[in-house]
């Protein structure tokens, strides 16, 4: 799976999540079992900066 590929599947995934009403920020653990590698994932939520033209 390529980065780009891996962006889309979480943004996906995030955005769905937050459609629904969940929490989509804090740390997140994700344990695989014996025969693949576990994750700590970590999402922090950014404030988007408000265009000139919106605050018109």
């Amino acid at each position: 799976m390529s980065k780009a590929q891996l962006n889309a599947e979480l943004k996906a995934l995030l955005s769905r999540i937050y459609e629904r009403g969940g929490t989509v920020k804090g740390r997140f653990n994700c344990r695989n079992g014996a025969e693949h590698p576990d994750w700590n994932e970590i999402v922090t939520e950014v404030k988007k900066a408000i265009a000139q033209r919106d605050r018109q």
